[in-house]
């Protein structure tokens, strides 16, 4: 009896059929920044073309994946919105200081090649791309049979932004008086999933198809919801007040909350004020609800309807709100 790959879990036809699917996909968020390099082992990418010039360019790079929320897509077999999670995680991450996303990498494990499957991925990773301007320049499929349980999947993506040096948004520019501009996120975003699932499905035991009255929705509509991608927004608000005139800081609020992801960006002699005066979506009092979990919990776990922070000079403070494009509130201030 002879081995074979094959044989082994990995088939190297479908793998070739996957492959085939994911370039027209991908090439729908290039720019002319990307350079073609057709057959090579990596993505090129021009920092500098006719329309822009960076003089003292520094590279910002940042990594995330989408955690136990692919549990619920692969619940109900949803699998083309967790790529845009998988880009917001990072390319949100990016713009808190200042940068342009530039370019997008993904990495996904699957036990066994599924084409159909990959390009439902894929689909969401460059919708993401395309919502934050930056080009989806490569990717690995990695084939691991007999680490993954069939019908699972992990998700992990990388993004590389730019920003020019002395338009570093590093938080030193915070001072006391500043003022909190808190814009809605979409709902759970990415974190808390493990928590999601043990309240949603151990304790309430609701079915993944469920239609939930009090939302008209089904529990996957619900908890799918994808994250929301700030890139247009933050640069939009630079472009027009500058990264530390006006704006003094960003935070994207993801696991550990609105208390802890502000206070990493302010200066070590400052703390903040937060009023908790914005409309919590029903989606945190649902679940806080079904499984009795404590307020504080909830605060440290979830975003509980803050997506981002924008530390603003007070007497900016009501303009920039009205510019964000989102609806948002004035949630604390900077205090010594």
């Amino acid at each position: 009896m002879k081995a074979t790959y094959k044989d082994s879990g990995v088939d190297l036809e479908i793998y070739a059929e996957s492959m085939a699917r994911l370039p027209k996909l991908a090439a729908q968020t290039f720019s002319n920044r990307v350079m073609r390099l057709d057959g090579g082992f990596a993505g090129l990418f021009k920092l500098n073309n006719d329309q822009i010039r960076y003089n003292d360019p520094v590279l910002v790079s940042c990594t995330d994946g989408v955690g136990t929320k692919l549990k619920i897509a692969c619940l109900a077999n949803r699998h083309d919105t967790v790529g845009i999670d998988l880009v917001a995680m990072s390319v949100n991450d990016a713009i808190c200081c200042g940068a342009e996303p530039l370019f997008f990498l993904d990495y996904v494990a699957m036990p066994n090649d599924d084409p159909d499957l990959l390009e439902q991925i894929v689909y969401g990773i460059v919708d993401g791309c395309r919502q934050s301007g930056c080009a989806l320049l490569g990717g690995e499929t990695a084939i691991m049979s007999g680490l993954y349980q069939t019908g699972e999947y992990d998700l992990a993506g990388f993004c590389v932004g730019i920003a020019e040096r002395n338009k570093i948004i590093d938080g030193k520019a915070i001072q006391t008086g500043d003022v909190l501009i808190g814009i809605e996120s979409a709902g759970l975003h990415s974190n808390g999933f493990s928590l999601v699932r043990k309240i949603v499905f151990e304790i309430a035991r609701f079915e993944i198809n469920k239609i939930v009255p009090e939302f008209d929705q089904s529990v996957a509509d619900i908890l799918l919801t994808p994250t929301r991608i700030y890139v247009e927004c933050v640069q939009k608000l630079l472009a027009e007040w500058g990264a530390n005139d006006g704006i003094h800081g960003i935070a994207h609020i993801t696991g550990g909350g609105l208390e802890e992801n502000v206070s990493r960006i302010l200066p070590k002699e400052m703390k903040l004020q937060i009023n908790r005066c914005w409309e919590i979506p029903h989606v945190f009092s649902w679940l806080q609800k079904l499984g009795n979990v404590d307020s504080n919990e909830m605060n440290r776990v979830f975003n509980m309807g803050i997506g981002l922070v924008l530390v603003v000079r007070p007497d900016l403070a009501e303009i920039v709100q009205k510019s964000v494009g989102f609806r948002s509130w004035n949630i604390g201030v900077v205090e010594s």
